[in-house]
């Protein structure tokens, strides 16, 4: 079936297609209720669609916001291995469909510029999540969009940050690990990158062992890629090398319960013989056995936020810039046992 067009449309409404044109724009026209429910009643004999592609030569505007997902190194498929990147960007895409807007993904290489893509597209805002190189950042202030940086220590007042306090975040997961009575405690996390979360949680999981008086020991400390089977892997390598610990504190639950499996494929059970918390509560974290205690933060409330923002920020150019910290909070499952 042939699309209508705005011609099809004016002409079965009988009315201009500068009419029809004003109001899909819901532009400040004086138009009359009776002629918007002839020309909304023809959209709907017709099933017209606008032209969105058309509508943004028009308008200067293309209804879209990208959104940059970053990649460790070329190739890697990090928005599909951390399920923290699907219940995000479901929210992103959620909230933003809401107001109008559509949403464009874009995993990010280290060696990728991305300016060029939001010229191609015309995109409307950005929200960036996670850490990138300072070169990212310098590229980004050189576009007048609105941009929202998710769980960024990049401290550019350029652009709007949503954040929680990751340093408290890893100082609560270890705390409560000791306040179980554990004292060999293991960090596993990803790569550290300066004034990046996982650094600033490692600077947490420090701070509460030397607060009560329990050695900072380098050798349990793992950094491995943010993803399910690094999880498995260094709970194996744990148990192959009898590396002395009692309790593994991680930065993301995927890894957390790639560990829980990784520790049962060895033989050995969680919490029994190893303790396990998590850091996102991921939907899935209250669906496995055990149960994954974790620290628990808002990841639909963040994808929320950014858009609440952009919205705010598209409307009004001078909108000032926003710095959200987020809260969150330990949920206890049954991943962690009490030692006696």
């Amino acid at each position: 079936m042939k699309r209508a067009t705005l011609k099809d449309v004016a002409e079965r409404a009988g009315v201009s297609k500068a009419t029809v044109s004003y109001i899909l724009n819901n532009a400040d026209k004086p138009i009359t209720e009776e002629t918007r429910l002839k020309v909304k009643k023809a959209m709907e004999e017709l099933q017209y669609v606008p032209n969105l592609g058309a509508a943004s030569l028009t308008s200067k505007t293309s209804k879209m916001i990208g959104v940059v997902i970053p990649q460790t190194e070329p190739g890697s498929q990090l928005m599909f291995q951390n399920s923290f990147y699907s219940e995000i960007i479901s929210a992103i895409e959620y909230h933003a469909r809401k107001i109008g807007y559509h949403i464009l993904i874009s995993g990010t290489e280290v060696d990728e510029s991305y300016i060029k893509l939001i010229y191609e597209r015309n995109l409307d805002a950005v929200i960036a999540i996670g850490v990138y190189p300072d070169e990212f950042f310098q590229q980004f202030k050189k576009i007048d969009i609105p941009t929202v940086l998710i769980d960024s220590y990049c401290k550019d007042e350029h652009f709007h940050n949503i954040r929680i306090d990751d340093e408290l975040g890893g100082y609560m997961a270890t705390k409560y690990m000791i306040e179980k009575h554990h004292t060999k405690i293991g960090f596993l996390s990803g790569v550290m990158k300066e004034d990046g979360v996982i650094k600033k949680r490692h600077e947490g999981y420090k701070r509460a062992l030397e607060e009560c008086g329990i050695p900072y020991d380098s050798n349990l400390v793992f950094e491995v890629g943010v993803d399910f089977t690094s999880g498995i892997e260094t709970a194996e390598k744990i148990v192959k090398e009898n590396i002395d610990l009692t309790g593994l504190v991680t930065t993301a639950d995927v890894l957390a319960i790639g560990a829980i499996k990784g520790f049962y494929r060895m033989g050995k059970s969680v919490p029994e013989e190893y303790s396990v918390i998590g850091f996102d509560d991921l939907e899935i974290s209250g669906y496995i056995t055990p149960g994954l205690t974790t620290i628990k933060q808002d990841i639909h409330g963040k994808g929320r936020c950014a858009i609440e923002i952009l919205e705010k920020a598209l409307e009004d150019k001078n909108y000032p810039k926003q710095d959200i910290m987020m809260h969150f909070e330990v949920v206890e499952r049954e991943s962690v046992r009490e030692l006696r």
